[in-house]
């Protein structure tokens, strides 16, 4: 195929071929340059039309028909096409062919009467490498010189050359295609064997875990509040107050009862002399006596405890003083915890369906919504066997964890009420387990199975 130097067609085609080199080099993008092979490559084979497959992905693919800025993907043509593009990515090798009818399948023969010329030529764009990264068909009616075919050689050098440069990634997933499929698959199962540690992420508070609470004493409505939430409180500190109104007024009619009832009895004692009546009915006033004066200790009681002082020194955590104030409230209600800052830990609500083995002790880290990039260290201590209905309305369990004993970062940022997220580690499993633990659980909560 090589052709003399004085040969004048040669003499003609340079031209075009240092064109097409300049193209092809200037080309920013595959399909760019697709479009350059299709169509630009007449100014050194004349043809009467141009296809371009890419073969470098494992199958052929039809990529561009010279004069075409579209392909139809259902038409006729382009539904051929795709069979005679792979058809020729099996039987045609890395050096330009030429073929006629009688040279393809019976299959494709009826189609090759309708679309296609005297000659097909098949001219292979190969890599650097000798990878082939596509074919081009071009339909001519007869065949070219040896000299023009030299050049359509070079030419198609630097086409695979800059299709190469443009598609690097794709070459490298190519070559891993190369590997046989059984190691392949080897690598894949030996890896799902490979053990990691299951965690799991839940919402996490911080809290006190000793906490007191402060509850209502007895039945009533809240006056007031004498603390702010979240404030620091020393032992007997007035926390809140209960409306005294209704106790105020039954203890005055509680005195006045009194007051009649001991003068009812004194007036009976002093008749108890001279009247055998008045001695009978003077024993029934005196325990009337003793029941008013009962009573009426009751409600100095009662009294006496509508102010709730702290039992000891720490912080007061509750919610807004707005939604106490005029609420009815029950003997034993909760109004507030009173919690130790130097005793606070993780309260983590973890959901049930994200829920994996925990063992006492397992670690804990909590992402705080103020210190997102600061991790606190902590260790779980406390979990819970049934599942409770969490603050956002899931069911949850409830675990608890403490923090690592003089750690820097727990003094700096770990204040009761602040909430976070909760990374929790559990045991290690292998990856397979770990990648389709959630997908097996909702398939077999969908099938029964």
């Amino acid at each position: 195929m090589n052709a003399p130097a004085a040969d004048p067609e040669l003499g003609r085609a340079l031209p075009a071929y240092a064109h097409l080199q300049e193209r092809a080099r200037a080309a920013r993008s595959p399909r760019e340059l697709w479009f350059t092979i299709a169509n630009e490559t007449w100014q050194l084979l004349p043809y009467s039309q141009a296809y371009l497959w890419q073969t470098d992905g494992g199958a052929a693919r039809l990529r561009t028909v010279a004069g075409l800025a579209q392909l139809a993907e259902d038409s006729p043509l382009t539904v051929w096409l795709r069979r005679l593009g792979r058809w020729l990515d099996r039987t045609v090798g890395d050096d330009p062919v030429f073929l006629a009818r009688d040279d393809v399948p019976a299959d494709l023969g009826e189609g090759w009467d309708e679309w296609m010329g005297a000659l097909l030529f098949v001219q292979p764009v190969l890599a650097p490498d000798g990878q082939r990264l596509g074919v081009v068909g071009f339909v001519i009616e007869g065949a070219p010189s040896e000299a023009i075919q030299t050049v359509l050689l070079r030419t198609f050098s630097a086409y695979g050359h800059a299709w190469s440069a443009l598609a690097p990634r794709r070459r490298a997933r190519s070559r891993l295609r190369g590997w046989p499929g059984w190691v392949a698959a080897a690598l894949l199962v030996a890896a799902m064997f490979i053990p990691v540690r299951l965690s799991v992420l839940a919402p996490a508070e911080i809290i006190g875990l000793d906490a007191r609470v402060i509850a209502a004493p007895m039945d009533g409505v809240v006056e007031s509040f004498a603390v702010e939430p979240n404030q620091a409180v020393e032992a007997g500190q007035l926390l809140f107050s209960l409306d005294a109104t209704t106790l105020v007024n039954r203890r005055e009619v509680a005195a006045r009862q009194l007051q009649v009832a001991r003068a009812d009895a004194l007036a009976a004692a002093q008749k108890a002399f001279s009247s055998d009546a008045s001695r009978a009915e003077l024993a029934a006033l005196n325990g009337k006596v003793a029941e008013r004066e009962a009573e009426l200790v009751y409600l100095e009681q009662l009294l006496a405890r509508i102010q709730v002082h702290a039992p000891a020194p720490g912080v007061i955590v509750f919610g807004d003083v707005n939604d106490w104030i005029g609420k009815p409230v029950a003997t034993g209600e909760r109004v507030a915890l009173l919690a130790d800052p130097g005793d606070a830990g993780v309260l983590v609500w973890l959901p049930v369906a994200d829920a994996i083995n925990l063992d006492p002790g397992a670690e804990v880290r909590l992402f705080l919504q103020v210190a997102p990039l600061t991790p606190i260290d902590a260790t779980l201590s406390q979990t819970s066997y049934q599942a409770v209905t969490s603050p956002e309305g899931i069911s949850a369990y409830r675990l608890r964890a403490r923090f690592a004993p003089d750690d820097p970062q727990v003094a700096a940022l770990a204040r009761i009420g602040l909430k976070g997220t909760a990374k929790i580690y559990g045991r290690s499993a292998p990856l397979a387990y770990y990648l389709f633990r959630r997908p097996l659980a909702a398939l077999r909560e969908w099938t029964g199975f």
